[in-house]
Formats: structure tokens, C-alpha cells, sequence
């Protein structure tokens, strides 16, 4: 990657295929961030830049690479490969890990008591969910171009996500009508179900 390139991803911001990192707290934190790039899209994460984006740079290569091969063979289950550059603009290491969609998920993230847990991208947080709903089709285009799912996408490209009674209320029907089409939303692959903690709620996967 160039310095061209990286300046033109970090100026897109953090979203639910881009993180930021100044550095690596700890293998188990950056285990659900990875995990959950693979449940959902894909993703990358640039280690050395700040929030902000500004790019800080990391002392140690070695020592983050580390807690990253911790994550990767360890802490997440079943085992997740990535593959990474070190680019160093003006001296200052910046690492770009790039992690693909898998197709071996659910991938869990296991904690520091051990405990696995699925995670998955909303916006630019890995969250946690109970389940993930694996789309076999690609996603029906006209069912996409309906009025209820213009507006769906419409509400939560502003929003974190949207739960069946909000989404009732967005279209005027039953709650037990919204609560079907979400369903089918996720099951074409627009939504990511998110169902910790309760209540269920929606987020959007696809991205233009």
C-alpha cells in the first residue's frame, strides 16, 4: 500500500469494514475486532492511527504482531487467517491488517474467563450477538428495491441499528410483520442480527 492509499482509507473514517488503533491493548480485545470482521464483511485495521486518524505510528512491530498471532491462532475459534503490511510514512510504522469474510464463521472470540462469544460489525463496533444468521443466496434485488427496504437502509444509515417495534412503527404494520421481514432482511444478507442484550435488534451489513 501507498502513502496515497493509506491517507485516502484513513480519510474514509471507521466504519464496519475499517478500524483505527493507536496499538493493541490486549489479544484478547482485538480478538472480537478481528472475529467480528470475519462474521460480517471483511474488514481492515490500521494499527498506529489514532482515532482522530491521525497517524501516531507503533513502537514495536514485533510485540503488536504478536498480540495479533495470539488472536488469530489462540483466542479465536476456529482459528482465523489474516494477512498484513507494515507501511512507515515519515518513519512511523503503521500496520494494515486485512481480514477477508470467512467462510468458516461463526468465528468466536473466547474472553479472559474463556467464555466464546460470536461478534460481529455495526458501524464501526464489534458487538456481540447469540447467533449469526448465515445467508446461503445473494440478496434478492427486487426485495431490495421495495419501499419498506429503502426505508429501512434509509434509518440505518443514520442509526446503529432498529428493532422490530421501531420498524413497525417506520412502515405502519403488525409487529409480528416487521419482526418477519427483518428476518428476511437478515436472511438475504442485508442485516446482522444482534440479540445481546435483548431486546433483538437489526443492523445493516451491506455497504455501497
Amino acid at each position: 500500500m501507498t502513502r496515497n492509499q493509506l491517507d485516502d482509507l484513513i480519510a474514509q473514517g471507521e466504519s464496519n469494514r475499517l478500524e483505527f488503533k493507536r496499538s493493541i491493548s490486549s489479544a484478547h480485545r482485538i480478538a472480537r475486532t478481528l472475529a467480528a470482521f470475519a462474521n460480517t464483511s471483511g474488514g481492515t485495521l490500521l494499527i498506529g492511527v489514532a482515532d482522530d486518524g491521525r497517524i501516531v505510528g507503533v513502537p514495536s512491530e514485533i510485540r503488536e504482531m504478536r498480540k495479533i498471532e495470539d488472536a488469530t491462532d489462540r483466542l479465536i475459534d476456529p482459528a482465523l487467517t489474516i494477512s498484513y503490511e507494515t507501511i512507515a510514512p515519515d518513519g512511523r510504522k503503521v500496520l494494515i491488517i486485512t481480514v477477508a469474510e470467512s467462510e468458516e464463521k461463526p468465528h468466536y472470540a473466547v474472553d479472559e474467563a474463556s467464555k466464546r462469544t460470536i461478534y460481529v460489525r455495526a458501524k464501526d463496533k464489534s458487538v456481540p450477538t447469540n447467533k449469526l444468521i448465515i445467508t446461503q443466496e445473494l440478496a434478492d434485488a427486487q426485495l431490495l428495491k421495495t419501499p419498506m427496504a429503502r426505508a429501512l437502509i434509509q434509518y440505518l444509515r443514520k442509526n446503529d441499528h432498529i428493532t422490530a417495534d421501531r420498524f413497525a412503527r417506520l412502515i405502519n404494520v403488525s409487529d409480528y410483520r416487521a419482526t418477519k421481514l427483518l428476518r428476511q432482511f437478515a436472511e438475504q444478507g442485508l442485516l446482522l442480527l444482534i440479540d445481546k442484550p435483548r431486546p433483538t435488534r437489526y443492523a445493516l451489513k451491506l455497504t455501497e
